[in-house]
């Protein structure tokens, strides 16, 4: 699968694209059709403490899913991201194999 990872109004250092990169590509376990995925990282501007937000958006054949969280940091965000697009790939993978 292809990663590509937009870090808007701030440069992410190596560790954090390395962070995100092993956290997106491990949804490829649960379905192998996995084309793309294409990450935002987002700084809000509020005084809230949970500011960071990540976008996750992957290709599938035939339909796309898509995943926005925000939290105190972009590796929680992240996660959270990923939990959610979890349950999609499972969820489209079961739509898969009873069709």
């Amino acid at each position: 699968m292809d990663i590509n990872i937009h870090s808007v109004k701030f440069d992410a250092d190596s560790k954090l694209i390395d962070f995100v990169k092993s956290k997106v590509s491990k949804l490829v376990q649960f379905n192998d059709g996995l084309i793309a995925a294409e990450v935002y990282l987002r700084l809000e501007n509020s005084q809230d403490m949970e500011n960071k937000i990540t976008e996750i958006k992957i290709d599938t054949p035939g339909n796309n899913l898509f995943a926005k969280k925000q939290g105190k940091s972009f590796e929680e965000a992240t996660d959270l991201a990923v939990d959610a697009l979890r349950k999609q790939v499972k969820r489209e993978k079961d739509k898969f194999r009873k069709s």
